[in-house]
């Protein structure tokens, strides 16, 4: 297990091709895609995300979405950390876990990790956060780790709340 971010709680570590099952379990919920609107509807579709857009990012940028596992048990969760978007310039924190792990403050703890990582060790200058305005949780997740609401926009054909936190130490 290749981990690159513990917390107290969690493990966050890179994916492997092996994930598929796991990265098709967990968007292949309604209820935890309801505001992402990207159902996955095989394993096939998982395997191709793993090739073409989680795992590359790992090489291509030092970074990217991580598993997130419950340390006690190791059990996987979901995933949260960065990802780059080279069409709009940014590098753009996410997250998305199982309906298990909500309410349990497991999204905070992961994305204020992955956005120090970013800042700290990969010294990242701006990381951008987006939800949907109905999924308040998520933008909830956003401002309890700091960062500040910019504006609302059309991105990927849907409406976002924009969040961005600049690296503190580049100030």
């Amino acid at each position: 297990m290749n981990v690159i971010i513990e917390t107290s709680r969690l493990l966050l570590r890179t994916f492997t091709i092996d994930d598929v099952q796991l990265v098709y379990e967990l968007n292949n919920d309604e209820e935890v895609t309801r505001y992402t609107y990207d159902l996955m509807n095989d394993v096939e579709q998982a395997k191709q995300v793993l090739e073409k857009i989680i795992l590359p990012q790992y090489v291509l940028y030092n970074h990217g979405r991580w598993a997130v596992h419950v340390k006690d048990l190791l059990e996987f969760i979901g995933w949260c950390g960065l990802k780059y978007r080279p069409e709009r310039h940014e590098v753009d924190l996410g997250y998305r876990f199982k309906k298990s792990a909500w309410g349990k403050g497991y999204a905070t703890e992961a994305a204020f990790a992955s956005l120090r990582h970013g800042f700290e060790r990969l010294n990242i200058g701006k990381i951008t956060g987006r939800a949907v305005p109905e999924n308040v949780g998520s933008w909830r997740v956003l401002e309890k780790i700091g960062m500040h609401f910019t504006r609302e926009e059309l991105v990927d054909g849907h409406w976002a709340k924009t969040y961005e936190l600049i690296n503190p130490s580049i100030i």
